[in-house]
């Protein structure tokens, strides 16, 4: 077992950071758990993830969260929660990274770990609040399941190929930009319908594509 690279060590910031915003507990499990039974050399920034006390917390998270990520509403209503959490987590975590060699790339991991977290987040939270207004529950389902796997996934890919994880990451950030703008413009327009409807004013709900009109019409 040898140390990471400098290309091992920014994928696996990156992928920490990305994976925060998803997965927090499930991301901070899976690095420990690769760390305690061998399978890599933890940076020294994340031995703690490695401590048993963690393992035991971290999984017991995972277990919480695969079920109340599963229910609809009950998510929507854990990633507000988690607003405050996953961010800042997956700043320290990146910044665990590179914290005991340089203090320099340390801030750097750390604002390249909020951000990437910040979106990954945004565009979970706006995706799956956008799914829950269908009344139907198995594309809820089916999402979070999605979301089980790209986490694990993602950090298997920064560690065994960090430059074709680096492109991916890429791609999925410009997916997350368009999942974001969509769903919240959706939402938005949703929210000023029930808005109005509360309010006492007609709701004419959408457009229609095509209208028709009677032969007989005086207008006509």
């Amino acid at each position: 077992m040898q140390a990471m690279d400098t290309v091992q060590l920014i994928a696996l910031a990156s992928a920490l950071g990305w994976a925060s915003g998803v997965r927090l507990y499930l991301a901070v499990l899976l690095t420990g758990l690769a760390g305690f039974m061998g399978w890599i050399q933890l940076p020294q920034g994340l031995h703690l993830l490695a401590n048993p006390v963690v393992l035991g917390a971290s999984g017991f998270m995972v277990f919480v969260e695969f079920f109340a990520d599963k229910i609809p509403g009950l998510d929507s209503l854990w990633d507000v929660v988690h607003t405050l959490i996953r961010i800042p987590a997956g700043a320290a975590l990146a910044a665990g990274v590179f914290g005991a060699d340089s203090g320099a790339m340390a801030l750097v991991a750390a604002l390249m770990g909020g951000t990437l977290a910040a979106t990954s987040h945004a565009a979970k939270a706006t995706t799956r609040a956008a799914i829950n207004t269908s009344p139907e529950p198995f594309s809820n389902v089916g999402a979070s399941l999605l979301e089980d796997g790209l986490v694990p996934a993602g950090l298997w890919l920064a560690l065994a190929h960090p430059v074709v994880f680096v492109v991916v990451l890429v791609l999925v950030l410009i997916l997350s930009v368009w999942l974001i703008r969509t769903c919240w413009r959706f939402l938005s327009q949703l929210f000023a319908r029930v808005a109005r409807i509360f309010s006492g004013k007609p709701d004419t709900g959408p457009a229609p594509a095509f209208t028709l009109k009677s032969p007989f019409s005086k207008n006509d």
